[in-house]
């Protein structure tokens, strides 16, 4: 008979049985007919035939090995046995199936988030070849390029398929009764094409719809299609914003998220217009991909080869620029790597817990269950029988809890999406097919895991009927400590980092960041590049400032280029007009663009000189910029031996003229002012030398800050209703209090904290657990000597005391041992920390300390009730 047909009768049991009886019943019936014909006597006959056939019993064992799949069969026995055995005992397999449900589901939630950000490629065709380039200039961090220096590396290079380049800015849709924003990406020729990916509706642009005379098309988001209705004939409908019309020609499929996740439309770029062809204006951040079989570095080499002979033929303007190539991946995951990978190596040790910890109850379980083993043996079961059986329970547990696990994954991945919404590709986070081959994984090992050690050690061999030898409890006792010492180890190094982690979050919360982040409403004016002049610009945006600054409850208004208290370096090289020394060191420093009132408005201290007022008060035109002020670290730094007051500092600008925000030469900017250090670049980084430039319009739709008296989104309301008035056609949008801004900018640090927290204090919980049902199953061992040594006038106290001794020395030297990992495991910590070292002696006593204190507790309560026990009544029923 085949493979697969005894396969396919191990699942056929009543068929196959009906089909063996039938066989038996015929040789029977033959060999009886056969002896009656030789003239006995019917009924000897059937009783001879019965006694040559053998035992049928025996004979249907045989028959059935030879027509089903025998592991396949004593597999599903073993299960079908363990399931009947652990439902005897409801409260244990509850237990062990919650535990590892929460392990199990954990460990795969957190998965689904590493595979989906950091192991899956891109979702775009060959996704691993798309990359990001970026200029690189000697002393800016500037990074975008002039569209026509774009087109010339797509040109020249050898090594790419395609190079395109984006924008993103945003665009108000006056369509309605009021105004509404949107965020707009400008794409230029090919962008579609170098992601390979074209609208499910409609068409992509053509190259008349990339010239300025050409019409203005735009391509929408999924999502906002279906704001609209989800109309099937949106393609050629128009939308109003105030310099014209965008005319729809398609519609992106819903999975689409490129250049950013809240981009609603797509626009062609203007590729032949007078300011694109420009060498000086840069905003567009550029994309390829990559020929097959071309390395980063090769490509790299070769755009650098590209620009050196551009540097050549444009020295003015292409000088030391060089191109960073960086796979698109990286840029898209940014600095999420280090925290999943953090948070799943610890949910994994937590669930290695989970399993030492089970792995225990099952050896103790084993023990209790020695007569059952022994019969087996002696009714002639083998030791593998019984090995397998006793694997078949841990498995059956680990599917169970497996199973429910998924369903803890499902929740913990939408709880993930809710908690962590800027997590890169958030969206796609979830239980698929790979996610559930890598749990099938997953509960192999926690089969192995739980049920291996137990397996082996509770089926030693033959033996008679009766109770084991010391020796042999002992040596399982043993085993028990050891399993208890691992899960004592592990939850020190997770607890270690959790103590760092919420050292390094206390300690971020007592930061003095120099300014006063409380009352101040943030906002952003709708406006874009391309639309108004520089001097419009200026005079709209003074206009809200004055007009919002007359709101009552509004104690000043202000504008900056980047918010304060939030990780945005800008980061400049100055230069002294007046001149500096050749050994003095170079000029550079963070560079904030803001209005007059900024440093009233966050509460920033004047030390020195007075602060700057706008261009046109200080004699200047409306565009131009004529005062700066520095702070008290630039002039420690730089301006330490001279008066920092009258100088004049050039560089600051060189950002808007780059983007063409502002036009001709700028002028140097004189230093009017010094104000006190302020932590501009992140509460978790000391203050940097940083310039602040007074100019009203750093760019069309800069950050508005409202310092109010009272709740500052109490007055949002009112601050919109006012800005209307005064620009109807303009869209209010992002209002939100700058402290929750900057509380938001930290929010992947808390929850990283918090979740590390969480698996640190589970850890914890199942120590605890494992050190009472430890010390519980020795005591119940060692009752009749404990009730010997009471009867003997033996004191409470002393036996309670030799009892803990075991618990604390093997908790202490795990403690240990668990010290000298966490050491190793929180140096990967070290970029994660602030106001705290990896190896800070106060939190890792401090978590010895709360370790052994815990299974201090856990061991007295088992101790303390052995020495209760009634010595006649132990010895009776020993």
């Amino acid at each position: 008979m085949s493979w697969f047909h005894r396969l396919l009768n191990t699942f056929r049991p009543g068929r196959v049985q009906r089909d063996i009886d039938r066989e038996i019943s015929f040789h029977l019936a033959e060999r009886a007919d056969q002896l009656r014909s030789e003239g006995v006597d019917p009924e000897e006959a059937r009783r001879r035939a019965r006694l040559r056939f053998g035992n049928p019993v025996v004979q249907r064992e045989r028959i059935r090995d030879v027509d089903v799949a025998r592991v396949v069969d004593a597999t599903m026995r073993n299960a079908r046995y363990a399931i009947r055995t652990l439902a005897r005992t409801p409260g244990f397999t509850v237990t062990v199936v919650l535990t590892l449900a929460l392990g199990i589901g954990a460990n795969t939630a957190v998965f689904s988030a590493i595979d989906t950000v950091l192991l899956r490629p891109l979702p775009f065709p060959d996704g691993d070849r798309l990359v990001e380039l970026t200029e690189v200039h000697e002393g800016s961090a500037e990074t975008r390029i002039a569209p026509v220096r774009l087109q010339d590396w797509n040109r020249l290079n050898v090594t790419f398929d395609g190079i395109a380049g984006h924008y993103v800015d945003d665009v108000v849709d006056t369509s309605g009764e009021l105004p509404e924003r949107f965020r707009r990406a400008f794409v230029t020729r090919g962008f579609f094409d170098v992601l390979r990916v074209q609208p499910a509706m409609g068409r992509g642009f053509v190259e008349s719809e990339h010239s300025v005379k050409g019409p203005i098309a735009m391509i929408i988001s999924n999502r906002r299609w279906r704001s609209l209705g989800a109309d099937p004939q949106i393609v050629g409908r128009a939308v109003k914003i105030p310099y014209g019309s965008l005319i729809t020609v398609g519609v992106m499929s819903g999975d689409f998220q490129f250049p950013a996740r809240d981009v609603d439309l797509w626009s062609a770029d203007d590729a032949d217009a007078t300011w694109a062809q420009s060498r000086t204006l840069t905003w567009l951040t550029g994309i390829g991909r990559l020929q097959p079989g071309v390395t980063l570095a090769q490509a790299e080499a070769d755009l650098n080869r590209v620009q050196n002979s551009l540097a050549a033929q444009y020295p003015a303007t292409d000088r030391n620029i060089r191109v960073r190539v960086t796979p698109l991946k990286d840029t898209v995951v940014g600095s999420t790597r280090s925290s999943l990978w953090l948070l799943f190596g610890s949910v994994s040790v937590l669930l290695l817990i989970a399993c030492t910890n089970i792995a225990a109850l099952l050896l103790s379980r084993a023990t209790r269950r020695e007569q059952e083993i022994s019969i087996r043996y002696s009714l002639g079961g083998s030791r593998t029988t019984v090995i397998c059986q006793l694997l078949t329970e841990a498995a059956v547990l680990a599917v169970t809890g497996a199973a429910t696990g998924l369903v803890v994954a499902l929740a913990a991945t939408r709880a993930l999406r809710s908690l962590a919404p800027e997590l890169p590709r958030v969206s796609e986070i979830g239980i698929d097919g790979r996610i559930l081959f890598y749990t099938m994984a997953t509960t192999v090992a926690v089969a192995l895991l739980c049920g291996l050690v137990p397996a082996l050690r509770g089926a030693p061999g033959v033996r008679p009927l009766r109770s084991s030898a010391p020796s042999s409890l002992q040596k399982r006792h043993s085993i028990q400590w050891l399993l208890v010492g691992v899960q004592v180890a592990l939850s020190v190094t997770l607890l270690a980092g959790a103590g760092l982690l919420l050292r390094s979050v206390e300690a971020l919360s007592r930061v003095d960041l120099g300014f006063d982040a409380s009352h101040v409403l943030t906002l952003h004016v709708s406006g874009s590049y391309g639309w108004e002049t520089t001097d419009m610009a200026v005079q709209r945006i003074n206009r809200l400032i004055d007009a919002v600054g007359t709101l009552p409850g509004v104690e000043s208004v202000a504008i900056t280029s980047t918010l304060p208290g939030v990780r945005d370096q800008q980061q400049l090289e100055f230069n002294l007009a007046e001149g500096r020394s050749e050994a003095a060191p170079r000029m550079h420093a963070e560079t904030r663009v803001v209005s007059p009132a900024y440093f009233q408005t966050l509460r920033i201290p004047l030390l020195a000189g007075e602060l700057c007022r706008r261009p046109e008060d200080a004699g200047g035109n409306t565009g131009v910029v004529t005062e700066a002020l520095v702070n008290r670290r630039f002039v420690d730094l730089y301006l330490l031996d001279r008066d920092a007051i009258g100088l004049h500092l050039s560089g600051a600008l060189d950002g808007l003229a780059k983007n063409g925000h502002l036009s001709g030469n700028v002028p140097p900017s004189r230093i009017v002012g010094i104000v006190g250090d302020a932590r501009e670049t992140g509460a978790d980084r000391a203050p940097a030398p940083t310039v602040y430039t007074c100019f009203s319009a750093p760019d069309p739709a800069p950050w508005h800050l409202m310092r109010t008296s009272g709740d500052p989104l109490a007055m949002a309301e009112t601050i919109r209703r006012k800005i209307h008035d005064v620009e109807p056609q303009r869209s209010v949008y992002d209002a939100a209090p700058l402290e929750g801004r900057m509380s938001g900018a930290y929010a992947q640090n808390r929850l990283r904290t918090w979740l590390l927290t969480l698996f640190a204090l589970t850890a914890l919980a199942l120590v605890c657990a494992g050190v009472y049902g430890t010390l519980s199953y020795a005591v119940s061992l060692r009752r009749r000597e404990v009730a010997l040594r009471l009867a003997l006038g033996a004191l409470r106290r002393s036996v309670v005391h030799q009892l803990m001794t075991m618990s604390i020395r093997i908790v202490g030297t795990a403690s240990a041992v668990g010290l000298l990992l966490a050491l190793l495991f929180t140096q990967s910590l070290s970029t994660m920390l602030y106001g705290v070292t990896p190896t800070d002696p106060a939190t890792l006593t401090g978590v010895m300390f709360l370790v052994v204190a815990v299974a201090f507790i856990a061991a007295f309560i088992p101790a303390a009730s052995a020495t209760f026990v009634q010595p006649m009544r132990a010895l009776r029923e020993e």
